[in-house]
């Protein structure tokens, strides 16, 4: 059962004022219910070379353990198990690759990027992220930041050193402590949510973030709600309104409709006898 009448997705990717060229990479498809992107960053445009197969590694995997497992047909508690696993797995194999590539391609050394994964499976959703890419919720009248940075100005925050109003106007936000394809290994932090109908899940590079304030961001889904194309649009240009000093890029999912997990017969036969 593929999540395509369950998910309205809608990307839009956009180099803003300053960059001569754009770094971000997008990929949404809500038949497999996975939403990636990621946020490049190196020499000349190894950036767009890193993000690019982050991507490309994340999606490729992602749908070939779906095929291979059907994981649309296996018990809810070790599919969503297994979620994880694979987003996991998926961005450890990203990881790899990059840091290859970065060093026997000279003219990719030093490149890395951020990355931030959402894949949703029987009322819930397994987020994965590394970096300062983000993953907000707007529920209702909630909105709410999903992931934490992994950035040197976020630990100050933890830390009380500075407030999140504080952290919000610092000069130097984009100090990231950990990234794709910069080390061999790299930690990935996975969270899953359940998820409710007419939710809407948001991912965006620091393009976005450090331009818009949250509460212009969630003032934006609010207005334009019934026409997410008309969002992203809205959110790319008040981006670039504030300056557009990085690249901008928002991926959007809107939950239509519920989507739990196809039991197969053995799991109902269980059932009956448990």
């Amino acid at each position: 059962m593929g999540l395509k009448n369950k998910l309205r997705v809608v990307g839009l990717t956009d180099t803003g004022k300053v960059r001569e060229h754009n770094e971000d990479t997008i990929a949404g498809d809500a038949d497999l219910g996975l939403l990636v992107l990621a946020d490049g960053m190196g020499g000349y445009k190894a950036g767009e070379v890193a993000s690019g197969l982050a991507v490309k590694t994340i999606v490729t995997m992602v749908r070939e353990h779906l095929e291979r497992e059907n994981l649309q047909s296996v018990d809810a508690d070790s599919g969503l198990a297994r979620t994880s696993i694979i987003l996991r797995d998926a961005i450890h194999r990203a990881n790899k690759i990059i840091y290859q590539t970065a060093h026997t391609q000279a003219q990719c050394e030093g490149m890395g990027t951020t990355v931030v994964a959402a894949l949703f499976f029987d009322n819930r959703v397994t987020i994965a992220h590394v970096g300062d890419s983000r993953l907000y919720r707007a529920r209702g009248e909630k909105f709410e930041r999903i992931t934490m940075d992994h950035s040197l100005l976020q630990e100050l925050v933890d830390r009380g050193l500075y407030s999140a109003e504080e952290a919000q106007r610092a000069a130097n936000k984009n100090y990231v402590t950990r990234a794709l394809g910069v080390e061999p290994s790299v930690e990935v932090e996975i969270r899953e949510i359940p998820v409710e109908k007419d939710e809407i899940f948001m991912l965006c590079s620091d393009g976005l973030s450090d331009m818009i304030e949250d509460d212009d961001i969630h003032l934006t889904i609010n207005t334009f709600s019934d026409n997410l194309d008309t969002v992203a649009k809205q959110l790319i240009q008040l981006a670039n309104d504030n300056g557009g000093r990085d690249n901008i890029s928002v991926l959007m999912a809107h939950v239509v409709d519920a989507f739990p997990a196809r039991q197969n017969v053995l799991d109902k036969i269980r059932k009956w006898f448990s």
